[in-house]
């Protein structure tokens, strides 16, 4: 539906003149009234002044202020005339519409007439405007799987706003639960796409380590959803992001294992590199000669003093070398 922004009369010339009618009709019914009283002249003149003059006071200018609408800063008033879409205000301000028109907001339930009674629920009135305001959806925890199949939790935050108040009234049924239902399925078919925690190499992005990747992808996807509603999606944030309850212990014993791994290919690599080095100074130096055999020993005893997880205990040798 094609969105028609309406500019409406000024609500302060409106109120002015329906004053002064109320008035004129009440000055008028209280002549008739008075000259009846005294039997003067032209008494069906009078009467049908009495009729017109309390129609205008008492039925007419209490349906014209029904017109009068008032519409505050990043709002937007919906109408409605019999049915059919009258126009948006979207202008903040006070206006003076048809006063037949009725407010559409498909979010806003009034009370019933029996829980008011009761007194189950505090009634105040609602609003029926749109609110154009940035506005926060803090989504549930869901357990979804990722790429690999693994169970996980993630929460997203949501941040949005109304940007075509009529698509949001008139396209969906409930504007602000079709947001929180896209944004669930969203979360389940990005998540979907990537693995949760990072790969060997580090090129593959995931969940955990590429979060503004995933998160940009997430309000794309998002974004897509809910443009027949006239939402726009200001920006996504993963807010939690974890192995399921039942894989948890299973997965942070891998993600030990796999630091404790990387860790000893580190430690490795250094001790051969010393061990290389002072092999390669040794004989530089012609500080000692040593025969494969003792080299084979040197480097066994410095690799196991080197990748140990201990400190070594150091033992002298007093005697002959060999």
């Amino acid at each position: 539906m094609k969105e028609k922004i309406i500019n409406p009369a000024s609500g302060i010339t409106a109120l002015v003149l329906q004053i002064i009618l109320f008035l004129v009709a009440l000055v008028g019914f209280i002549s008739s009234i008075i000259a009846l009283s005294n039997n003067q002249p032209y008494e069906g003149l009078w009467i049908a002044t009495v009729i017109v003059t309390s129609i205008v006071a008492f039925v007419l200018f209490p349906i014209l202020l029904l017109g009068l609408k008032v519409v505050n800063p990043n709002e937007a008033a919906v109408f409605t005339l019999f049915g059919k879409y009258y126009g948006t205000i979207v202008s903040p301000g006070f206006f003076f519409i048809n006063p037949f028109c009725t407010l559409a907001n498909p979010t806003v339930k009034t009370p019933t007439a029996s829980a008011v009674a009761a007194g189950t629920t505090a009634y105040t009135a609602p609003s029926k405007k749109v609110s154009m305001k940035a506005i926060t959806l803090n989504n549930e925890k869901q357990k979804i799987n990722d790429r690999e199949g693994n169970p996980i939790e993630v929460g997203v935050v949501v941040i949005w706003k109304v940007v075509n108040a009529t698509k949001a009234v008139f396209e969906v049924d409930n504007y602000k639960e079709y947001v929180s239902t896209q944004a669930d399925a969203a979360i389940r078919h990005v998540a979907r796409q990537y693995p949760y925690d990072i790969s060997q190499d580090g090129e593959e992005a995931s969940l955990r380590g590429s979060s503004g990747e995933v998160s940009d992808e997430l309000r794309r996807d998002l974004q897509n959803r809910v443009d027949i509603a006239g939402i726009e999606i200001l920006e996504t944030r993963i807010a939690h992001l974890a192995y399921a309850q039942e894989i948890a212990s299973a997965m942070l014993q891998r993600q030990q294992a796999d630091a404790i791994i990387a860790a000893r290919q580190k430690i490795v690599e250094g001790a051969v590199g010393m061990v290389e080095t002072a092999l390669a100074r040794l004989a530089e130096n012609k500080t000692v000669a040593l025969d494969e055999e003792r080299k084979a020993a040197m480097v066994s005893n410095l690799l196991v003093v080197l990748c140990g997880n201990r400190d070594a205990q150091p033992i002298v040798n007093s005697g002959s070398l060999y």
